[in-house]
């Protein structure tokens, strides 16, 4: 059956009282929706809740916003279309009286180093208009200041603000010659294209050890630059060895490498800053320029909150409308809780809630109304003091006459909701459907998990673990850390906690990743293809297939998607996507397989009555019912424990929510055998329900023997932990110091931090949180 995607209807045809005032979804069946129908109010502030895969993202980011924007996009032409990404129809029966939507995820700002949070708000590109104005002396127009444009860049570190220098050691192995294998770069293995153009080039001989190259010998084979030579009947382009490296590997951001290209680029690399710019990233001319003795690059270093009162003293009149704007961006910043960034800091270096929360400044100011802003948890990262300026700031888009569609767990957030609307009752299969719709009074009596939820308070503990000795961190002078010395209780559960920016990630990011035993799972993207799935990712599929090859005494090849048993026609992936040209592609189901990926031949080997396709197409639960023993088990084992029993194994990893990535991630180190987990906010993604889970897990991990230091603002965790270290007491130079260490009972009983009076209501149980 074909399911249409129906516009708006026009202007005129239907009343306000025919419903004009509601975003209308009908049959909606993306990813695990059950045929969701329901209508949603425009011009008010709707939060949808739900268990972590109960179809949230699926109904607001899937269906609704996915065909606004592909509906904007059909009023290009074709040729413009054809340079824009394709978006194709959402699986739903109608949609009916959409606005504009404008997405505000938690999508990282980009890898590129040249990206940072003044050009990614405007903010740099107004500042350097001012200096073009104001500064003295006179060094040319706005591009004089931009470390962007040839004019005002550095020259020696070419904008960047810091240059690279290779260890050469890591390059080769001088007691081995070219024919031995000397050089240990990826890629430049003997007999391959780019060894042959070293060892032929007839600058070094194959056969002698590098320790024994004359230096002109070894200064050809690492810095000659690019020369033509001949080699044989070809004329092929030599570079030394480093040059090379510097344009194959360096000239990339780290961010778009491949993994093991990554590992070997932070081995082999160290970037320190550029000595001519001093990490400015500015030429001199663009530094001799100064407003009030302070030059452009000071002014980005600077921490917003100080800048904004810096560029409020600034009062010429023939900028003034410029400086208003500027005034009223860095403002902005500092009101949704990040004046303790400074705009030379990198869009990539900021979490997926500080990326979402500067995406959002830029939406604050506009002119526009009767959009439909939607929101991808926008609290990640936010200490429940910041919590309030963020529904403020939520409330001011609504009134301003938008739409705005939030989805979200914190009790803090959905208590100011107009609408809420509940989808569940579980996750995956058993979710997409939706449980209640209406207001804050209604959830509560609604019976549902997340009504039931709403007033739920994990209770201190009776009797808080003993360490069984300490990690020390001492001296910490890490971003915004002022000399911090604290010690980390081993063989408990610690929490770390603070507002945001106080200095939490860089005191543990910063001095525990690398020491014996302890392993990170943070909240970095996970990298994987639409070939990539649970299955994949955890390692689960290598004992399965090992366990069909050994059933039927064939090849475990055979049973891999991306190898020799893929169908040929889909290659292994169970769609065809077919180009339309300028037209949006079209992804179909694959008729030779019907979708199910793998050769016929190789769908006739089975498992205890299971074909392949059938075994990924089970639920982790169901394989864990199905894979009684051996490494399978185990993988299933630590995929239960984690919460993520509903996932396919064969499902795309795309397709996975926030907390569903860390929590796969998770699963997967505690395969390690470590003995301390660092996590970073691992309630990201969960509901209210979940956490009970998630603390299950922890107390399970400590009381095996580990220990586990959590970053964390949820007061659940806070609540339930041994120990606390709280950062602060504020956010940027305004932070970087303890406040407080010891039990939670202790915090609450004496502290007088911004967190303990939060957890001291929290425990209490007054207030919406």
């Amino acid at each position: 059956m074909e399911h249409l995607s129906v516009r708006p209807e026009a202007a005129g045809q239907r009343t306000a009282a025919d419903g004009h005032d509601v975003i209308e979804v009908r049959g909606a069946r993306e990813n695990n929706l059950a045929d969701v129908s329901l209508d949603i109010p425009k011009r008010r502030l709707t939060v949808f809740t739900g268990v972590s895969g109960s179809g949230k993202s699926s109904l607001v980011f899937g269906t609704i916003a996915a065909e606004s924007q592909r509906l904007i996009n059909e009023t290009y032409t074709a040729f413009i279309q054809s340079f824009m990404p394709s978006l194709g129809r959402p699986d739903v029966d109608a949609l009916r009286n959409l606005s504009a939507a404008i997405v505000v995820d938690q999508e990282r700002m980009g890898a590129n180093s040249r990206s940072t949070v003044g050009t990614a708000t405007d903010a740099q590109t107004m500042l350097r208009i001012v200096f073009s104005r104001l500064g003295t002396p006179r060094v040319g127009g706005a591009t004089a200041f931009s470390f962007n444009s040839a004019e005002g860049m550095c020259p020696e570190c070419e904008g960047l603000g810091r240059v690279s220098r290779i260890d050469v050691a890591q390059l080769v192995d001088v007691d081995r010659s070219l024919n031995e294998g000397a050089i240990t770069v990826p890629g430049f293995t003997v007999g391959g294209w780019y060894w042959q153009t070293l060892a032929h080039s007839g600058f070094v001989d194959p056969d002698v050890k590098l320790k024994e190259y004359s230096p002109a010998q070894w200064e050809d084979f690492l810095h000659k630059p690019a020369t033509k030579v001949k080699v044989g009947a070809n004329t092929i382009t030599y570079e030394g060895l480093m040059v090379k490296v510097q344009r194959i590997h360096l000239a990339k951001d780290r961010e778009s490498m491949q993994p093991h290209i990554r590992t070997f680029v932070d081995r082999a690399v160290a970037f320190t800053e550029c000595r001519a710019c001093g990490g400015s990233r500015l030429n001199p001319a663009a530094l001799s320029s100064t407003i009030d003795g302070r030059t452009i690059a000071e002014c980005a270093r600077m921490q917003i909150s100080d800048l904004a009162e810096f560029v409020r003293k600034i009062e010429d009149p023939s900028v003034g409308p410029l400086i208003g704007t500027l005034r009223d961006t860095l403002d902005s910043l500092v009101e949704i809780g990040l004046g303790y960034l400074s705009l030379d800091r990198e869009s990539a270096t900021l979490s997926g809630g500080e990326a979402q929360r500067v995406k959002m400044v830029r939406h604050l100011g506009s002119s526009l109304s009767d959009v439909t802003y939607v929101f991808d948890e926008p609290t990640v990262g936010l200490h429940p003091h910041d919590i309030q300026r963020m529904n403020d700031l939520l409330l001011r888009l609504r009134d301003k006459g938008n739409t705005v569609l939030v989805v979200e767990h914190k009790p803090e957030v959905i208590e100011v909701a107009d609408h809420v609307v509940d989808l569940g009752p579980g996750a995956g299969p058993s979710g997409g459907r939706v449980c209640f719709t209406g207001d804050v009074a209604g959830l509560r009596g609604s019976g549902t998990l997340t009504g039931r939820h709403l007033g739920h308070r994990a209770r201190l503990r009776p009797q808080v673990r003993r360490p069984s000795g300490h990690l020390s961190i001492t001296g910490a002078t890490l971003h915004n850390l002022k000399d911090v010395s604290v010690d980390i209780p081993l063989g408990v559960l610690t929490v770390v906690t603070g507002v945001a920016g106080s200095g939490k990630s860089s005191l543990i990011h910063g001095s525990l990743p690398g020491r014996d035993g302890v392993v990170v799972v943070d909240q970095s993207a996970i990298r994987g293809s639409r070939r990539s799935n649970p299955a994949t990712y955890t390692g689960l599929l290598d004992p399965v297939r090992t366990a069909f090859a050994r059933a039927n005494g064939v090849k475990a090849s055979l049973f891999s998607a991306n190898s020799e048993g893929a169908c040929p026609n889909c290659k292994g992936i169970g769609l065809v996507y077919t180009d339309l040209a300028m037209m949006a592609g079209v992804a179909s189901v694959c008729e030779q397989c019907e979708g199910r990926r793998f050769t016929p031949e190789v769908l006739t080997h089975e498992l205890r009555g299971k074909n392949i396709s059938e075994v990924l197409a089970m639920s982790v639960a169901e394989a864990h019912d199905f894979f009684t023993s051996g490494q399978a088990r185990a993988v299933l084992d630590r995929l239960v424990d984690v919460g993520l029993g509903y996932l396919g194994l064969g499902q795309p990893l795309t397709t996975l929510s926030g907390g569903e990535r860390q929590r796969l991630k998770l699963a997967i180190r505690m395969a390690e055998k470590a003995t301390t987990y660092v996590l970073d906010e691992p309630t990201t993604g969960l509901h209210l329900a979940d956490v009970d889970q998630l603390l299950a897990l922890l107390d399970r991990l400590v009381d095996d023997g580990d220990t586990v230091v959590v970053i964390e603002h949820h007061q659940a965790v806070m609540a339930h932990a041994d120990w606390i270290v709280d950062l602060g007491p504020g956010a940027g130079h305004d932070g970087g110091r303890v406040v407080f260490t010891g039990t939670p009972a202790d915090l609450v009983a004496h502290g007088d931090s911004l967190t303990a009076r939060h957890l001291r209501t929290y425990v209490s149980g007054d207030g919406a949180c």
